[in-house]
């Protein structure tokens, strides 16, 4: 496998495909934003993770190539645009333009387009999305806060928010194997298209993809095809090293803060509430009376810290409360007042002592990462797939920053359960 670069769209994601590729057997380091370029700590992946995927588009294609170069300065032979399994983007959104950015930069002319991730549900059959057994648009997705998914058919949106023609090549040519596919991916190059989606329903649909592009400057896509793409040297499967000796937490005081409201992270609150301490966000609290507020926060927090199972704070809410906060509130604010809480409540608890933080939710995730001031990370062992523990490169602080729709409904406290 050539030494690979990765411009991930959220925090969450980043941990994902690096998880991913340490379980392939890649030495990876993954960074919060692009590292100065005194950056010392070697690799064989490098994973940057930025906030390109809701902030202006002019701001993701900005920092998606300042990635780009320091990837290129560091040796990257390979560079993967990695986003969600869900393609969170909406017509407007930043996938297309970041992608183009990248192509005309690396000066390709033609992608692929490949979001699956099988194991957890995400497929794509005929060019269409599905996550489980549910298409897009008809999944919990159509009611993200910020990424309504309203459309199923991927190279719809992938021309609704970029400047070329997308197509799809279906799985029946996909189960012929990476000579055919390679085939095909050439007779679209010729026919003009920009972005070639590809259909994924198995793991073994993704390895064949992955020999197909070994040879593309530029692949963008979900974290599985990037996992596949370790299998080609035979070495998928190994756990690397590195993932018991530095990146698995140790045993010690704890928190899970939950800002996610996916179905998913919907599940795993009201599994965890039933055995250990909680506490709801009062938003009206947290929007009107943050200073009184944090502080009450944070006295209940420290005084459940050295409980059996560490204490969770959440915000999570079912679909119904989520539209009723956003129809009190103007666009924006509640959600922001919620993040700044967890981001002021971070540090406060890492000076108490806290070496642990779960996160779900990516957003909430960026703002844990950016209050802690931690720039990069090692990364550990998987606890579902797509969520490794990582642990911070220059200090003792461990993390599992999770995408809000992975994980079992266990998820909380399957994670407090690699401590060492």
């Amino acid at each position: 496998m050539k030494k690979l670069g990765v411009i991930a769209d959220d925090f969450t994601g980043a941990t994902d495909i690096a998880g991913f590729l340490v379980a392939g057997n890649v030495a990876t380091i993954q960074t919060n934003g692009v590292p100065s370029p005194d950056f010392s700590s070697q690799a064989d992946a490098f994973v940057i993770s930025l906030k390109s995927r809701s902030c202006p588009k002019d701001q993701a294609i900005e920092d998606s190539l300042a990635a780009l170069r320091w990837l290129q300065a560091r040796g990257c032979e390979q560079f993967y645009f990695k986003y969600c399994s869900t393609f969170d983007s909406t017509e407007k959104g930043n996938i297309g333009p970041v992608t183009d950015a990248l192509m005309d930069a690396l000066g390709t002319d033609m992608t692929v387009v490949c979001p699956a991730l099988p194991v957890n549900g995400r497929t794509l059959y005929k060019g269409y999305l599905f996550v489980n057994d549910e298409l897009l648009h008809e999944s919990g997705m159509r009611n993200h806060p910020l990424t309504p998914m309203r459309e199923s058919k991927i190279e719809r949106v992938m021309e609704s928010q970029s400047r070329g023609e997308a197509v799809s090549i279906y799985s029946d040519i996909i189960d012929e194997g990476s000579e055919t596919l390679r085939h095909y991916l050439e007779a679209a190059r010729r026919e003009g298209y920009r972005y070639v989606v590809l259909d994924s329903l198995y793991q073994s649909h993704l390895k064949v993809i992955a020999a197909a592009v070994q040879d593309m400057p530029l692949v963008t896509g979900g974290s599985g095809l990037a996992f596949a793409m370790t299998s080609l040297e035979g070495e998928s499967g190994k756990q690397n090293k590195q993932a018991d000796s530095l990146g698995r937490p140790k045993k010690g005081r704890s928190v899970i803060f939950a800002g996610s409201c996916s179905q998913a992270t919907n599940r795993q609150v009201n599994t965890y509430i039933s055995t250990a301490a909680s506490m709801k966000i009062d938003v009206a609290r947290c929007v009107n009376d943050m200073n009184s507020y944090r502080q009450e926060v944070s006295r209940w927090l420290l005084t459940h810290l050295d409980e059996e199972s560490a204490p969770l704070l959440y915000a999570t809410k079912p679909p119904e409360e989520l539209e009723q906060m956003k129809g009190r509130y103007p666009e924006g604010v509640a959600e922001e007042a919620i993040e700044s809480l967890f981001g002021y409540l971070a540090p406060v608890l890492h000076d108490a002592g806290v070496k642990n933080f779960i996160s779900a939710g990516g957003e909430t995730s960026g703002k844990i990462v950016q209050s802690l001031g931690i720039r990069a990370f090692h990364i550990g062992p998987q606890i579902d797939p797509g969520v490794p523990w990582v642990k911070a490169v220059d200090q003792e602080v461990y993390l599992a920053l999770k995408s809000g729709n992975f994980g079992t409904d266990d998820f909380f406290m399957k994670a407090q359960k690699e401590f060492l």
